[in-house]
């Protein structure tokens, strides 16, 4: 089974981005949800190692929203090089599919 629903994943750093981000995603109707969890991030930047605490933020979305969705995310980011992936959702409670899927959207004016 194909769904045209995605998860999109993103780390910050302060509760102040992750605000910026999720005021910006829901406003457009870019995601219909984000959920948000404090992570421990390992790893290489600039040949360091580095280890941060960081907020991770999981986006429902349309898979068909994704290029809107992700400048969406560079335009209000902190990073230089933010973390943006997108994880196709293989399969669902397909009442679960339909809500993401209803949630449109918003044309720019």
């Amino acid at each position: 089974m194909s769904t045209d629903c995605s998860i999109v994943i993103t780390t910050t750093n302060s509760q102040e981005s992750v605000e910026k981000i999720v005021a910006t995603v829901m406003e457009k109707k870019l995601a219909a949800c984000v959920q948000v969890f404090p992570v421990v991030s390992h790893y290489v930047w600039k040949d360091a190692l580095q280890k941060d605490d960081e907020i991770r933020l999981e986006m429902k979305m349309r898979t068909s929203d994704y290029a809107a969705l992700e400048a969406a995310i560079k335009s209000v980011h902190p990073y230089e090089t933010p973390e943006i992936v997108r994880v196709e959702i293989a399969e669902g409670s397909r009442e679960y599919l339909n809500w993401i899927d209803s949630v449109k959207l918003k044309p720019t004016l």
